[in-house]
């Protein structure tokens, strides 16, 4: 692992707490632009969870549900969520420092796992080849039964903490709404 991939594991959970500060000295919603963040937020936080539900970190190769289609859905999901609170603050400051964060720190960060994965697991070289890193395959709902979402486990969402994902995007969500109201942007 490089310095970069190191520091970059260890300050993108920091990072995004001082995002939040910039988004909402940045953002400018409006109504409009409010709702059409959700459309961007809802799925993004769809995709977190059901990748959640899936992977058993450090113990087995998450293949199935949305890692059937990509090998990073948790990331993937995050930038969807990330894109739907750049249209909703209205700012392409805020956009800009949401693609810079993703270039510069998340895809380190995947590099350094997916290294970690070809070391743990032999059969992630073989995964790899036929799975895209972040942007999805489409190939029907689910693809075959081994991707099907029916590996979903409620027990490992909750493990993983994945409802703070949806408590602090609803926390955004409404700070937007304040912002709107008792600052009329």
């Amino acid at each position: 692992m490089n310095t970069w991939e190191k520091i970059a594991r260890r300050i993108r959970v920091p990072l995004g707490f001082a995002l939040v500060v910039l988004y909402f000295w940045l953002a400018r919603p409006s109504w409009r632009s409010v709702a059409w963040g959700l459309i961007g937020i809802f799925p993004g936080l769809l995709i977190r969870a059901l990748a959640s539900g899936h992977v058993r970190k450090n113990e087995a190769l998450a293949t199935s549900g949305p890692y059937a289609h990509t090998r990073n859905p948790l990331y993937l999901g995050s930038l969807v969520t990330a894109v739907g609170f750049a249209v909703a603050a209205r700012s392409w400051w805020v956009g800009g420092a949401l693609a810079v964060i993703f270039l510069a720190v998340y895809v380190p960060v995947i590099r350094y796992e997916e290294t970690f994965l070809r070391e743990k697991f032999p059969q992630f070289e073989e995964y790899a080849r036929r799975v895209p890193r972040v942007w999805p395959r489409c190939r029907g709902p689910w693809g075959s039964e081994d991707d099907s979402p029916s590996g979903f486990s409620w027990a490992l969402y909750l493990k993983h903490r994945e409802y703070n994902a949806l408590i602090g995007a609803a926390a955004i969500w409404a700070g937007l709404i304040v912002k709107l109201t008792a600052f009329r942007v």
